[in-house]
């Protein structure tokens, strides 16, 4: 099932590097692909449940799914995420 989320505080390369690793960790999941201009972050996934693993991922790592609260401490959290893609 090929799915698409959008999300909050994704900024630059650094911050999609950060979200591609983490989301490709995840059993089940593939085909990752983030783009910034847009916000998205488009994956393959098998079942509903994976879908959830992945906006909690998203969401641990500051990066909310629109039209969820987007919290000074996920705005805080993007940053350290940008800041740890970029050095990778």
């Amino acid at each position: 099932m090929n799915t698409i989320l959008y999300v909050q505080n994704l900024k630059c390369g650094g911050c999609a590097n950060t979200i591609t690793k983490n989301i490709a960790a995840i059993d089940h999941v593939s085909n990752v692909l983030v783009t910034v201009d847009e916000s998205s972050v488009a994956f393959d996934c098998d079942t509903p449940e994976t879908v959830q693993l992945v906006k909690d991922k998203l969401k641990v790592l500051g990066y909310p799914e629109d039209g969820t609260a987007n919290t000074l401490g996920s705005k805080a959290k993007s940053y350290v995420s940008c800041a740890i893609g970029k050095m990778n």
